[in-house]
């Protein structure tokens, strides 16, 4: 995947609500599903700016110690392996936010 898929798949996982992301905390192959049939959940990325600016009137001018994107954080990744085989790919599906 790329790492945009990977940060999409990954909010659509948190989409599910919080069962199902404790359920891939605890048990990763349940991310599996979410990958092989390429769920995203892109929009909900922009979830807290749309809300500040809907609350505030303004733009939020982020300023976080770490990005979103996948793979900002590579000292946070320096311990997960890669998987072995290639993912099967089944084109994709995004949740409507």
């Amino acid at each position: 995947m790329s790492g945009d898929a990977f940060l999409y798949t990954r909010a659509a996982v948190v989409a599910a609500g919080r069962e199902e992301y404790e359920n891939v905390r605890q048990d990763p192959v349940r991310f599996m599903p979410f990958v092989s049939d390429l769920v995203w959940a892109e929009a909900l990325l922009c979830v807290p700016d749309r809300a500040y600016e809907y609350l505030t009137g303004d733009e939020w001018e982020r300023s976080t110690q770490y990005s979103y994107e996948s793979f900002s954080n590579k000292a946070g990744w320096s311990d997960v392996q890669p998987p072995t085989a290639p993912l099967p790919h089944h084109g994709k599906r995004r949740l409507n936010i």
